[in-house]
């Protein structure tokens, strides 16, 4: 009997946009208006309790310079 794959999601790495933020000198807020999404849906991706869509993964990589998917984002099962 196989198993079911289960659904995998991308989580942020928030130590690489904290880094980010920091070489650059900029607030949370301003790049959430960057990225032209509210300051609390980011937030919330930065405290792992929200998963960004692929085309808001996309965004991000363009945003932030970063070309390597994995530089940014974790992979892990739904549980």
């Amino acid at each position: 009997m196989s198993r079911a794959r289960r659904p995998l999601r991308a989580r942020l790495r928030a130590d690489v946009i904290w880094a980010y933020l920091t070489r650059h000198n900029l607030s949370q807020n301003v790049l959430a208006r960057r990225l032209e999404i509210d300051p609390g849906y980011f937030s919330q991706m930065m405290n792992g309790r929200r998963f960004p869509s692929p085309e808001m993964r996309a965004r991000l990589m363009v945003a932030l310079g970063i070309t390597d998917f994995d530089d940014l984002f974790i992979m892990e099962a739904v549980a």
